[in-house]
């Protein structure tokens, strides 16, 4: 398992999403400040060795387990962005004494009422996703894929990252990895129904949450939003003017809400 951390304070835990590593997370880590920030490189990503991963949802609870006693939390802030806030979600329902915050970056894929984005339905096709992920990624076409999701006029500022998007779609392991998550969670039709989290696993979710959100983001619109967060009793929504990455556009505003939420400041269901 690969970590990159960073900082000093509240330990806070960040799960980075599909087609990506914990370098995703670098535009917003100099302004978290008086945060131990840990980003984990989930199995098959970034540098973390692949693992198998099925069925996923026990897989990933097994997987934070571990993590988490290899370094040495008993309890702590849990953060994830798209997919990996999917996974803070499984694990903050397996282990609710153990996460004392948790954090929603962009909209977590299997959310009542998200909807899978048509480059996830492609790739998912049988033959066509396939031929498409063996072909390796450009510049330009990383690009384009970030502009499906709402993001391609801010990924461009962050040059370093882009490249790493880049390397990671030529990395055959992680793009084993990144097929396998979609193809887990994901038909040509839309999310699987099995996977969906159900709203009444959301009303019994004790741990305070914070949900950042982006005003256009493709997997789920904020209508949305809004009603995830009705049903999560202790929970606060931040819609801020962005696609499903919302720290690219304004990675000093997601950095303070971070260190302000896990610090301890919240206010619940606001919006």
């Amino acid at each position: 398992m690969h970590v990159v951390e960073a900082g000093e304070g509240e330990p806070l835990v960040l799960l980075h999403g599909t087609s990506t590593s914990s370098l995703s997370h670098v535009p917003f880590m100099p302004g978290l400040t008086g945060v131990r920030a840990i980003n984990l490189d989930r199995p098959g990503f970034g540098l973390s060795d692949s693992a198998h991963m099925t069925p996923m949802h026990t897989a990933a609870v097994a997987f934070m387990d571990e993590a988490a006693d290899a370094l040495g939390l008993d309890t702590f802030a849990l953060g994830g962005a798209s997919m990996g806030g999917t996974w803070a979600l499984w694990y903050a329902f397996a282990r609710p004494t153990r996460v004392r915050r948790l954090a929603l970056l962009g909209a977590s894929p299997l959310l009542p009422g998200t909807r899978s984005p048509a480059p996830i339905r492609v790739a998912v096709a049988p033959i066509i996703g396939d031929l498409l992920s063996r072909i390796p990624p450009s510049e330009r076409m990383v690009v384009r894929l970030m502009g499906a999701m709402g993001e391609a006029e801010t990924i461009v500022h962050h040059p370093d990252l882009l490249a790493s998007l880049v390397a990671a779609g030529k990395d055959p392991v992680a793009a084993r990895a990144n097929l396998e998550e979609f193809r887990g969670i994901a038909t040509p039709f839309g999310f699987r129904g099995r996977m969906m989290i159900e709203p009444e696993e959301l009303r019994r979710l004790t741990v305070p949450t914070l949900i950042v959100w982006g005003d256009r983001d493709p997997v789920g619109s904020v209508e949305v939003a809004r009603a995830v967060t009705d049903l999560i009793p202790d929970s606060r929504l931040e819609v801020l003017p962005a696609g499903h990455v919302p720290w690219l556009g304004d990675p000093d505003r997601v950095a303070a809400l971070l260190f302000s939420f896990v610090s301890g400041s919240q206010t619940s269901n606001a919006s």
